[in-house]
């Protein structure tokens, strides 16, 4: 004899209610599992070891000199090339009216 599914219901609410657990009848994939789980950043985090003397820790510790940073110097020089051959990011709109967005016509 098979016992009724509001029975069974009813049982697995008292259940999830004593034992502290997420009451899901229709045991939709719900995510509490992982929810439990302890959380990895500090962890990952605490792999790695710090970085030390970058150049923007550097920059802040001597602001009165001036720092050179080869990357920030090739990125830069990389981008005028680029702008120069018209193949630079466009410029910012500063106002609906320069926008093409708003000037749509119907």
């Amino acid at each position: 004899m098979a016992v009724p599914r509001v029975r069974v219901l009813a049982l697995m609410k008292a259940q999830s209610r004593i034992f502290s657990t997420a009451y899901n009848p229709l045991a939709l994939r719900i995510g509490t599992s992982i929810l439990h789980q302890r959380m990895k950043g500090a962890a990952i985090a605490s792999y790695y070891p710090p970085r030390i003397g970058t150049v923007a820790q550097l920059r802040s510790l001597y602001p009165e000199r001036e720092i050179l940073d080869d990357k920030e110097q090739d990125w830069i020089e990389h981008m005028q090339v680029a702008k120069s051959r018209g193949k630079g990011a466009p410029k910012k709109k500063r106002t609906a009216a320069e926008s093409k967005k708003f000037n749509k016509k119907r």
